[in-house]
C-alpha cells in the first residue's frame, strides 16, 4: 500500500473530521504503511494530505481552523459531517468531534526553554499581544522567544577584565521563531522570513519547529546559507532536539533592541535583568543570577515531568 492509499484508508476508518496526527496514528496502529527511516513520519502524512488539496484530488477535502491548522475528511462523508460544522466561522476543536486532541504552538515553549537551559542559555517568551500599539503587523517585530548565553570564564578577574575591554563579548543574544510544523515550501518561506525579520537585532536568529517535512531539507539548507538563520528540530524530549543548521553571528542592532524595549515591557525587563547580572558585584552575583532564572521561562527538572507534560498537552512522543 502506497502512502496515498494509506491516508485514504485511514480517513475511511476515522469517518469524520480529523487532523494529520490522528491519520498518522491510525496508519501506524493498523500497519497500513511502513515509514522506514523517515525522520518525521507525521509530517509526511501532513504533506500527503496537503497534496490531495493542491493537486485538486476530489476524494479529500479540508476546513481551516482559527489557529491556522486544518481538519480533513473524505468527500463522500460530507453529508454525515454536517453543513454547520463545515461552514462554521468558529474554531472546530478536534476533541469535540471525538477525534485525537492536538497541541498548541505555545505548548512547545517549555520544551524549547528546557533545551536551551541545558545549553546554559536563559530564555524568555515574548508575548506580542502584550505590546503597546494596535498594529497587527507589529507581530513581525517580535521573536517568540529570546535567549542569552554568557561567556563561561572561570575566574572573576578574567570576567571583569573582559567586561572592561568590550562588554558585548561577555554574552550572546539569540532570537527564536517557533512553529508547530512546516510541511511545504510556502510555509517554510513564510516562517523563515518571519524569523529573519524578528531576529534582525540579535547575534543569532533561529527558526524552530517540532516537525519539518523531509522534502524541505535541501531548501532549508539553501535559505540558511543565504540568510544565516539557524534551524532547530525540536523534540518531545527536549534534550534530543537538534540544531540542523547553525546560525551565523551578527553584531547587535541596538536601535532595534531599543524599539522592542519601548513596545514590549517583558522584553525590556529581560534586557534589564541580563544587564543587572553582567554588572553585579561578586557578592550579589548568585542572588542576581537566581533572579534572572526565576524571571525566565519555566523548564523541566526531570524526564517524568516531560512525559507528563507531553501527555497533558497531547504532544506526540516518539516510541523507542
Amino acid at each position: 500500500m502506497i502512502i496515498k492509499e494509506a491516508v485514504l484508508k485511514s480517513l475511511e476508518d476515522i469517518g469524520g473530521l480529523t487532523n494529520y496526527l490522528a491519520v498518522h496514528s491510525n496508519i501506524v496502529e493498523k500497519k497500513y504503511f511502513d515509514f522506514g527511516a523517515s525522520k518525521t513520519p507525521s509530517s509526511t502524512i501532513s504533506a500527503s494530505l496537503g497534496d490531495f488539496i493542491r493537486n485538486g484530488d476530489s476524494r479529500v477535502k479540508r476546513i481551516k481552523q482559527e489557529n491556522g491548522s486544518y481538519l480533513y475528511y473524505l468527500t463522500k462523508n460530507e453529508q454525515n459531517i454536517g453543513i454547520d460544522l463545515l461552514f462554521s466561522e468558529t474554531q472546530i476543536d478536534v476533541k469535540s468531534s471525538g477525534k485525537q486532541k492536538t497541541y498548541e504552538e505555545r505548548d512547545l515553549h517549555k520544551l524549547l526553554s528546557s533545551y536551551l537551559k541545558n545549553a546554559d542559555t536563559y530564555s524568555k517568551t515574548i508575548f506580542h499581544e502584550q505590546s503597546n500599539g494596535k498594529d497587527s503587523n507589529q507581530i513581525w517585530s517580535h521573536p517568540d522567544m529570546v535567549g542569552i548565553k554568557f561567556l563561561n570564564l572561570q575566574t572573576k578577574a578574567s570576567q571583569n577584565f573582559l567586561k572592561s575591554i568590550n562588554r558585548v563579548d561577555t554574552f550572546k543574544l539569540s532570537s527564536y521563531e517557533l512553529k508547530r510544523e512546516i510541511n511545504n515550501d510556502s510555509e517554510l518561506k513564510k516562517a523563515f522570513f518571519q524569523a529573519v525579520s524578528n531576529s534582525s537585532w540579535a547575534n543569532f536568529g533561529y527558526l524552530v519547529a517540532f516537525e519539518f517535512s523531509d522534502s524541505l531539507y535541501e531548501e532549508i539548507e539553501r535559505l540558511n546559507q543565504s540568510f544565516g538563520i539557524g534551524v532547530i528540530k525540536l523534540d518531545a524530549n527536549p534534550y534530543q532536539s537538534k540544531i540542523l543548521f547553525t546560525a551565523k553571528y551578527r553584531d547587535l542592532d541596538f536601535k532595534t533592541i531599543d524599539k522592542l524595549c519601548k513596545i514590549n515591557k517583558e522584553f525590556e525587563k529581560f534586557i534589564e535583568q541580563t544587564e543587572k547580572l553582567m554588572t553585579a558585584e561578586e557578592r550579589y552575583y548568585k542572588s542576581t543570577e537566581k533572579e534572572l532564572d526565576e524571571f525566565c521561562d519555566l523548564y523541566f527538572e526531570n524526564d517524568s515531568e516531560i512525559e507528563k507534560y507531553c501527555k497533558e498537552k497531547h504532544i506526540p512522543i516518539k516510541q523507542d
